[in-house]
């Protein structure tokens, strides 16, 4: 899965929208990155900037916008309402999919480090990346503020992560750090009281609410031994929630931040608000996003309801999709897109025009007079419909009358099968890639010795290259066998057909791919680096072979 990261940097102006487009503009400067939302507030005079991309991109293009807002933002003539301590004033980076948040904090700490070095800006990291727990707070590192920025630079306590403890007058300092992904997400109600909403908001966030005695609404605050209040805690972790009454659709809603969805998911959120509603006459009738959603998050909302209809989750993510809208209400007050609303579609870029085509476009593509996409590619695809077939039988079968107690086992299956079909699916374009690599390299040029010798190099690099793609197939392919195998003995007894044909499929993948494999290596010179290689493929054809054969003949003795 390729790594992408959201990077939503906070800018003290929100005024002045010359200076932001030319900061937004340096951002779209990198390749690769997708610029999500603009928004501007006049009263704090803070722009909060969203952008995704892979990480080495994100954090180019985070370096230049600050480089660019420590250039026209002159902090020693800010006025705002938001409390703020620099022109850039935190830039946190929020892990999306391929990613660990450890290795999010990696980035965020090169980025503080060059931020550092290179412009001489303070850097404090916070939450994930900071250095001590004090640091985790971006109230902590911000406090006193511009104005007491330069006082605090001179205290030992806290000295910057990086970047010198010198004071710098027009740029301040700046919180770069790591954080998770925040959802804002209003769940609708069949009301328009406020006091209701907040009863329930109350109910579920985390803060809870103040504890009183006698009447919880007028009684008497109760305090600890420091003065301070106590709080029933509320039932959901990581959650912020608030009642308000929304006059543009006539209804009141529980306005939440799901500060960490791993905590408390989407789905959870729903689930718990619509019980605690009920509890006080009050009925869910749907939810809204505010913003992107992480494509993992719609996911998980979908299976979580397929579960609890005792369906099979292995369908395709478009299904899952569909499935997660319908339950959670998203398209109450107006339609869900997911193309528009799921950060990864869109970021969606064209790297895959050959899966991203239609039957009839890849088949006439095939055909035509380019040598590629060629054979590696129909391999890949025909493995992929294999394992898909596996899949379809997997999904049949959890769904059959009469073996609802087996749902479950039937849904891994198919979650099998469909891992092995979509990473093949990515196999398509990259063994074109790899072919067109190869094709660039023999194009290099051959006008001096250090060129040729450079030319060669490339040459065998790519071959090199064309041959690992199609044993990436091969390996694949082989694990859509298990699904297959599965489902011709203890699946659906109408479709074993259907996934005999999967095993035919996927044989004709395995010796495909290694046909690609067997042509490369004719023409790649150290033959004794790729034995192992050579060998591998060769076990795995047989071994597919064997399988295969078993297969067809369970599926013969089984329609005598």
């Amino acid at each position: 899965m390729k790594q992408l990261v959201e990077c939503v940097p906070n800018f003290s102006d929100g005024r002045d929208l010359s200076k932001i487009k030319k900061i937004t503009d340096a951002i779209e400067s990198v390749k690769g990155i997708r610029l999500l939302n603009i928004d501007p507030g006049y009263a704090t005079n803070r722009t909060v900037v969203t952008f995704a991309g892979e990480p080495e991109m994100v954090i180019e293009a985070a370096f230049l916008a600050i480089k660019f807002a420590s250039e026209m933002i002159d902090m020693r003539s800010h006025k705002g309402e938001h409390p703020r301590f620099g022109a850039t004033d935190v830039c946190p980076l929020v892990p999306i999919s391929g990613i660990t948040m450890d290795q999010t904090v990696e980035y965020a700490r090169r980025l503080a480090a060059r931020v550092g070095n290179e412009l001489a800006i303070p850097v404090y990291c916070y939450e994930y990346a900071a250095s001590d727990e004090k640091r985790r707070s971006l109230a902590n590192c911000r406090a006193g503020e511009y104005e007491g920025l330069e006082e605090k630079l001179k205290s030992i306590e806290w000295k910057p992560d990086f970047g010198p403890a010198t004071f710098n007058p027009r740029a301040g300092a700046i919180a770069i750090g790591a954080r998770d992904f925040l959802i804002a997400y209003n769940i609708n109600l069949n009301t328009t009281s406020v006091r209701l909403a907040n009863s329930i908001a109350f109910d579920v966030r985390e803060a809870g609410r103040i504890k009183r005695e006698g009447d919880p609404v007028v009684g008497k605050i109760i305090k600890d031994e420091f003065g301070e209040p106590l709080r029933i805690p509320g039932t959901l972790k990581k959650v912020r929630a608030i009642g308000w009454f929304i006059k543009e659709y006539g209804i009141a809603q529980i306005s939440m931040n799901l500060t960490d969805v791993g905590t408390t998911p989407v789905h959870k959120a729903f689930d718990e608000v619509s019980l605690r509603a009920h509890d006080r006459g009050v009925r869910v009738t749907g939810s809204e996003l505010i913003g992107l959603i992480p494509l993992n998050a719609m996911l998980e909302a979908g299976k979580y309801f397929l579960r609890k209809q005792q369906r099979s989750t292995g369908i395709p993510d478009d299904e899952i999709i569909q499935i997660a809208i319908k339950s959670l209400g998203l398209d109450e007050l107006s339609p869900f897109e997911p193309k528009k609303r799921i950060i990864e579609y869109v970021l969606e870029s064209e790297d895959h025009p050959l899966i991203n085509n239609s039957v009839l476009g890849f088949i006439r593509e095939m055909a035509s007079e380019s040598a590629a996409p060629g054979g590696g590619s129909a391999a890949a695809c025909v493995g992929a419909l294999g394992a898909a077939l596996g899949t379809m039988v997997a999904n049949l079968s959890a769904n059959k009358r009469g073996w609802d107690s087996r749902w479950e086992e039937f849904s891994d299956w198919a979650e099998k099968g469909k891992k092995v079909y979509e990473n093949l699916l990515m196999l398509v374009d990259q063994d074109t890639n790899s072919f067109n690599q190869l094709m660039e390299a023999f194009r290099l040029p051959k006008d001096s010795p250090e060129a040729i010798q450079a030319r060669k190099s490339a040459i065998q690099t790519a071959t090199l290259n064309a041959m690992i793609i199609p044993l990436k197939v091969m390996k694949t392919t082989s694990e859509s066998m298990d699904v297959i195998e599965a489902m011709v003995e203890t699946g659906n007894p109408n479709s074993i057909t259907d996934a005999g044909v999967g095993a035919l499929c996927a044989v004709t993948a395995v010796s495909g791919a290694r046909l690609n494999i067997l042509v490369n290596a004719s023409s790649y010179e150290n033959k004794d680096s790729i034995r192992e290689l050579l060998d591998e493929a060769e076990t795995l054809e047989n071994l597919t072979k064997e399988r295969c054969n078993k297969i067809q003949n369970l599926i013969h003795r089984k329609l005598k």
